[in-house]
């Protein structure tokens, strides 16, 4: 006899319940997963991104290559590409120093009076020994011998040598030759190569590096001011107080230019000396952005670096020079970068004011005209002055 309980509709919707609470035996526990679709859609994605990326990036190093190669044929030449691929040692370097004239004008400017005068001039040198180097810069106003052309400001010495289509053996040709010719007499340094720049060029480059920090410290507590009028914006020439500033490239173009001679200027207590001074920042500075790796990196900015050198800089030296120089110039730290002048206002007063035979304010060297004896072992004291740190072996 059973005496088993019949089971009625509710037990066995209760039994039902339980099986599906209780775990399956069959079932086996695995971590979540993306799913097979999900997986293959993500290396779809993965690489079509990766794709697109390689693309941008040939895409980017063949424009920065066309603007590099395009730029070094409009200064070089097509010929002097290959010297890219080349080794080679400058002129100079054996004997442990490379010397470059360097020279301004307004040549990009039709609308500027005496735009072939070489307003700035610095002869920087470096020594391929030690890694340091120094800017000099030659006052524009200093009234020198130019040869065939009788005294003048040598700041005319490029545009004479222009006009007679100077040659001579052991100076390039024409206004800058003349110039090298000028400055190796007078201040026994002789120049290997030269390069002549528009103030175009500051401008362009300062903007394609996305701008330049100078430090301002001028002679008077308010800062710089020189309240002549930029063409370009109807603003005051400069208007800077002491301290650190970002400039952009109209900015720099402006500081480089300015001499504080209009009526209501301050702190350009030295007028063309303290122009020069910036300049020499602002060339420092420029050197410090352009070999930073945030412009480096980036193929717009070393695009638009290439067309503001290709553009207005005209230079003997050949493209595998240029690189060669480049790799020295990355080596030397600005604490071995001497920033030099003729006259600083303290100590060093190797100029003075003259008044020319044709009534012009000029400058001679102290020691009298024609007498540049201070200055010749001013410069040989630069040339010894030994690094700020010691070098790596």
């Amino acid at each position: 006899m059973s005496f088993r309980k019949k089971q009625s509709p509710n037990d066995q919707k209760e039994q039902n319940m339980l099986h599906k609470a209780l775990p399956n035996p069959a079932y086996q526990y695995h971590s979540p997963e993306v799913a097979p679709t999900q997986q293959k859609n993500w290396k779809k994605k993965a690489k079509k991104a990766a794709i697109i990326l390689a693309i941008i990036l040939l895409l980017g190093g063949g424009w920065v290559g066309w603007k590099f190669v395009s730029n070094s044929a409009k200064v070089f030449g097509w010929d002097n590409l290959f010297g890219l691929f080349q080794k080679t040692k400058l002129k100079g370097e054996d004997e442990g120093r490379v010397n470059i004239l360097l020279a301004g004008n307004s040549s990009d400017d039709p609308n500027h009076g005496g735009a072939d005068l070489t307003d700035s001039i610095m002869i920087m040198s470096i020594n391929t020994k030690d890694n340091t180097a120094f800017l000099l810069s030659v006052p524009r106003d200093l009234y020198v011998d130019i040869p065939e052309h009788g005294y003048a400001k040598i700041n005319e010495t490029y545009q004479d040598g222009e006009q007679e289509k100077f040659s001579e053996s052991g100076y390039a040709d024409g206004g800058m030759g003349l110039l090298e010719k000028v400055i190796s007499q007078n201040f026994d340094i002789t120049p290997h190569y030269y390069a002549l720049v528009n103030y175009g060029a500051l401008r362009d480059a300062v903007n394609a590096v996305g701008g330049i920090t100078v430090d301002v410290q001028s002679n008077d507590p308010r800062g710089l001011y020189d309240p002549s009028r930029d063409l370009a914006t109807g603003q005051a020439l400069v208007n800077l107080s002491n301290g650190t500033h970002k400039l952009d490239g109209q900015q720099a173009l402006n500081l480089a230019r300015a001499r504080g001679q209009a009526y209501g200027a301050y702190g350009y207590g030295r007028s063309d000396f303290t122009r020069t001074e910036n300049q020499q920042k602002i060339l420092v500075a420029i050197k410090d952005k352009a070999s930073s790796a945030g412009t480096l990196s980036n193929p717009v900015k070393v695009g638009k670096l290439f067309d503001s050198l290709g553009n207005n800089i005209k230079t003997d030296m050949k493209l595998a020079e240029v690189k060669r120089l480049y790799t020295l110039s990355k080596e030397i730290p600005n604490a071995d970068i001497t920033s030099a002048t003729l006259n600083n206002g303290k100590d060093i007063q190797l100029i003075e004011g003259y008044t020319n035979r044709y009534g012009q304010s000029t400058l001679v060297p102290t020691a009298g005209v024609d007498d540049y004896s201070e200055i010749q072992t001013y410069i040989r004291e630069l040339m010894a002055k030994p690094a700020s740190q010691p070098k790596k072996q």
